[in-house]
């Protein structure tokens, strides 16, 4: 049997007239940018997170960056990132010419380890982003408490947690703002690059949607030196076919999920958190620990079974960010994590004997 890592055609064979629908009313209207479906995407989704505003950019990089922007993060500052992130997170910071401070996750939940934040705080600091990795929430009361204590902004990298739940409500309303990517492989995804943000902060929306659209609050009227980055008509029109579908889509991720927590019993497997009332997780990848971890990537794919490692190297260990001095050493425990981590298939539209068989193949590694 041979399964992929990841598949999107069971998911879009069950839309597939509703996308071909889609495309063909974009195309029809010759409005591609900045018109209806953005509008409507824009508002449907800020329903479905339970915010009072969404504003769509062109990918998740660019939404974390223009909410830093639009809060005024700059050269000199300094801002709270977990040291087991995808790199963009770091990116965004640095881009608006900030210093990405590396926090530690707890192991077990990949998430930053809200008992180390204070200790990275300076007179610098500026705002701390939590990032909810592979669909579990980070823990944002205590963040959220931190963050008053010191003044600070704190943003939600929610890229991969589309649906996801903390404590019965949705990410992305649970902070001063979130950032979201629409990349295809998410479980909201778009048929291209694209993103967006979402705030219950009239003032963080109306500064990000100028600076997304070169400073420009109205045309031809520029208040800000801003940049390009804008949810196109095309992409607005394909996640509003996907976004009622979403909730079911995540519901069977979690019955795959379910299933290879039960049945997965090799002692070599560190297996992920399962959901819970607090942590309804969404399952964005399902990622297992193993000490052998590069056997088992041959192992699996001499079975015919797709994985990805999540990431390979961490954030400081990477020449982008020599410039932070970070050595080898410094940051055990997203070291441990890069080293030992391997996603395995998971994807809406997964047969029962798939998972089976992926659980057998994983049972049988020794």
């Amino acid at each position: 049997m041979n399964i992929p890592f990841a598949s999107f055609v069971p998911m879009h064979e069950e839309i597939r007239k509703d996308l071909d629908a889609a495309f063909k009313k974009v195309v029809d209207k010759s409005y591609f940018i900045q018109g209806e479906e953005c509008e409507k995407f824009e508002e449907e989704y800020a329903v479905y997170c339970g915010t009072k505003y969404c504003v769509g950019v062109a990918t998740g990089l660019d939404a974390i960056y223009l909410i830093l922007k639009a809060l005024d993060i700059k050269a000199g500052d300094e801002v709270i990132v977990p040291s087991n992130t995808y790199i963009a997170t770091a990116l965004a910071v640095s881009f608006t010419g900030a210093t990405p401070v590396f926090v530690e996750p707890v192991i077990d939940t990949y998430n930053i380890d809200v008992t180390r934040i204070e200790e990275k705080i300076t007179e610098k600091t500026k705002a701390i982003i939590a990032v909810h990795l592979q669909g579990r929430a980070a823990d944002m009361d205590a963040i959220n408490a931190i963050a008053k204590k010191h003044g600070l902004y704190v943003l939600e990298d929610a890229a991969q947690a589309h649906g996801a739940r903390y404590k019965g409500q949705r990410v992305g309303a649970l902070s001063d703002a979130a950032a979201w990517s629409f990349y295809p492989g998410k479980n909201l995804g778009a048929l291209g690059d694209a993103g967006c943000i979402t705030t219950n902060n009239k003032e963080i929306a109306d500064k990000v949607r100028a600076l997304g659209n070169y400073g420009s609050d109205y045309k031809y009227h520029h208040i800000y030196q801003g940049t390009n980055s804008r949810l196109d008509e095309m992409q607005a029109a394909f996640l509003r076919v996907k976004l009622p579908h979403l909730d079911k889509w995540n519901q069977a991720r979690r019955k795959i999920a379910e299933a290879y927590l039960s049945a997965i019993t090799n002692p070599l497997i560190k297996l992920p958190l399962a959901t819970s009332a607090d942590y309804e997780h969404i399952y964005h990848v399902f990622v297992i620990r193993c000490d052998r971890r590069d056997e088992l990537e041959k192992y699996l794919k001499d079975n015919g079974i797709g994985t990805v490692k999540h990431y390979p190297v961490p954030m400081h260990l990477q020449k982008a960010y020599e410039e932070l001095h970070i050595q080898e050493g410094e940051l055990p425990i997203a070291e441990e994590i890069s080293k030992t981590v391997l996603s395995i298939p998971m994807y809406y539209g997964m047969t029962d004997e798939e998972v089976a068989y992926v659980i057998d193949a994983l049972n049988k590694f020794i």
